[in-house]
């Protein structure tokens, strides 16, 4: 264990520009060397705990409370799991489809904020600029097009959620066996009406995106990048399938460690371990180790594992990605965002799709089938494969709950970039600006992690209660 008292400690907190708590501390040495960098998940919410007792069809309404900016993909998750306990296998078209269009709506609303939001100030205005204008202030200042753009677009994407779910943040639309509701003619029309905007919106910050990463892939190459594995789900034909799939998980390279598994046996495949200094878990591919096993989920696992994509521009942008690494997997943190806007595309090409497909307007909405005693929902969430893993029991109370959520799946990576990029831009710098700060966030925010989902461990956590007297003296110490 690496001594610390000697260390100085520089502390980020919060991090910003990321939904949630955390903060990031660096050690470094008399001569400003880095010694350790870590990301930590300062906040805890018990909600595998306290869901246990509850009736499972609150389940995809009451799990939607971990987050408001991706309830939709805890809702559908969660209404996943519960259609296999009410002995559902597959939903009628119309329950499926309504699912989807939900579900692609959040993908194309939530990828919008924070590309826009979030994730722009720093690709707009540089790292190190004032921070004064690296926001989204600035960005409307500076940049008005893209800021009405990014409002426009998250507002499209959330009206879809509403139409489909009742409400634009906790939903009541899916059900246990299906929806509640279909797309009636009138909400159909004026989602069309607005298609080719939203359309030629996402086309341009597609562009945005690859335009940065390439012009820039000297800077852009080495910053928080590593080679790492991949998880996500697949469809049966190789294609990306951000609603439902088989789970692949791929190499640096590109080969295959699984394919095809089915997710109902998720924990044959996938582990985790728990480290004294983060309410977060540390997921990792269990037929390679806690070591060698950890991986990245996300836009860039998701366009990395999978073979193709199946609405034509995204597919020709896909192509376009994976020809920067001469179709190997893509490795740059910063790709994040370029990968983020290739589903972007995906996502309103998929809408117009299910928009213009008459299975929205049937009746047939729920099926029942002969109840079990456990089930597992799994989707792609705008942040990367999300695990909901519930059983019940005679009384229909829930009695276990596992969520292994999309930012906890990226946890190791995260601390990997926080660290590399630790010591590529703050090492040995004399002075330790805002600026230079700002580079360890901006890796953070590659990867749009939600905290708040983050933050639900089950099992043993680190707690630690410590009593100071009135000069800040540590006089007491219990950890549990």
């Amino acid at each position: 264990m690496q001594d610390t008292n000697d260390l100085k400690r520089v502390v980020i907190e919060p991090v910003t520009r990321v939904e949630g708590h955390g903060k990031v501390t660096i050690l470094l040495d008399e001569e400003n060397r880095v010694k350790q960098a870590r990301l930590h998940i300062v906040e805890f919410r018990g909600f595998e705990r306290f869901i246990q007792g509850r009736p499972y069809w609150e389940a995809p309404v009451l799990v939607q409370r971990l987050c408001g900016i991706c309830p939709v993909s805890h809702h559908l998750a969660a209404a996943k799991a519960m259609d296999l306990i009410v002995g559902v296998d597959t939903l009628t078209p119309t329950a499926e489809k309504i699912r989807r269009l939900m579900h692609y709506g959040q993908m194309f609303q939530s990828h919008a904020l924070h590309f826009f939001h979030l994730a722009s100030p720093d690709l707009l205005f540089g790292f190190g600029a004032d921070v004064a204008i690296r926001n989204v202030i600035g960005v409307a200042a500076k940049h008005a097009d893209l800021a009405v753009q990014g409002v426009m677009m998250r507002k499209y994407g959330q009206e879809i959620i509403k139409a489909t779910a009742g409400k634009k943040i906790h939903g009541t639309g899916a059900i246990p066996g299906g929806v509640n509701k279909n797309l009636s003619i009138a909400e159909r029309d004026s989602f069309l009406k607005d298609i080719d905007q939203m359309t030629d919106w996402a086309r341009g910050a597609l562009k945005i995106a690859k335009d940065y990463t390439i012009e820039n892939l000297e800077t852009v190459a080495p910053f928080g990048s590593f080679e790492s594995n991949h998880v996500s789900l697949v469809r049966e034909d190789g294609a990306m399938d951000l609603y439902h799939g088989n789970l692949r998980a791929i190499d640096a390279q590109g080969g295959k460690i699984f394919d095809q598994v089915n997710y109902q046996n998720y924990l044959d495949y996938i582990a985790e371990e728990v480290r004294d200094w983060s309410y977060m878990k540390f997921p990792f591919i269990k037929s390679l180790g806690s070591e060698d096993g950890w991986y990245r989920v996300g836009p860039l696992a998701r366009v990395n594992a999978c073979d193709f994509i199946d609405t034509p521009e995204a597919e020709a942008a896909r192509k376009e990605f994976m020809a920067v690494t001469e179709g190997k997997p893509n490795n740059l943190t910063m790709a994040y965002h370029w990968s983020r806007m290739i589903e972007t595309l995906h996502s309103i090409e998929k809408i117009r799709e299910l928009l213009e497909d008459s299975d929205l307007q049937g009746t047939d909405l729920v099926l029942k089938g002969d109840r079990r005693p456990e089930g597992v929902g799994l989707i792609e969430a705008p942040r990367g494969t999300l695990f909901h893993h519930y059983r019940v029991n005679e009384d229909d109370q829930v009695v276990m709950a596992n969520l292994i959520v999309s930012t906890t799946s990226n946890n190791e990576p995260m601390n990997r970039a926080v660290s590399k990029v630790a010591m590529d831009h703050i090492s040995g710098k004399a002075e330790i600006t805002e600026g230079l700060l700002n580079h360890i966030e901006v890796a953070i925010r590659a990867y749009d992690p939600c905290l708040s989902c983050a933050t639900h461990a089950l099992g043993k956590m680190p707690l630690v209660v410590r009593l100071v007297d009135h000069e800040g003296n540590e006089v007491a110490k219990k950890s549990t």
